[in-house]
């Protein structure tokens, strides 16, 4: 169970786990077979009370998609709040667009496994790569 989490978050996380975007399901197709480095990744895993679409602990990589709800200026603050956060705890963020994941998964994963492989630098601000927009 992760850190900092209500009882409400989890619901949430289980709910998203039920019910997945398709971009979200196409990802994970690929994902929960080791497919990247062979990193085991966590799907709508719960953290400091926020929902990771995708998240590797091993080398501190969350990877978001992104739906046209992230197009609201309310939501991208929510958004880069929610970025600076995780990257004060060395974790790195990845965003895709929706539309990006389905059409070309290939670029996707690999920009996915090159920020995989790339060591993870503690103490430093790691940047955020907003890709496809």
């Amino acid at each position: 169970m992760s850190r900092n989490t209500s009882y409400e978050v989890r619901q949430a996380a289980r709910e998203m786990r039920k019910n997945p975007t398709p971009a979200e399901k196409a990802l994970w197709r690929v994902l929960r077979n080791r497919a990247v480095n062979g990193l085991r990744f966590r799907r709508q895993h719960t953290l400091d009370g926020l929902v990771l679409d995708f998240y590797c602990p091993e080398v501190r990589l969350c990877v978001e998609l992104d739906g046209d709800v992230h197009d609201a200026p309310e939501q991208q603050e929510r958004d880069a709040a929610r970025t600076a956060h995780l990257q004060a705890r060395d974790i790195r963020v990845l965003r895709f667009r929706n539309e990006e994941v389905l059409s070309d998964m290939r670029s996707v994963l690999t920009l996915i496994a090159r920020t995989a492989a790339e060591p993870v630098r503690t103490g430093q601000s790691p940047t955020e790569v907003a890709h496809g927009r």
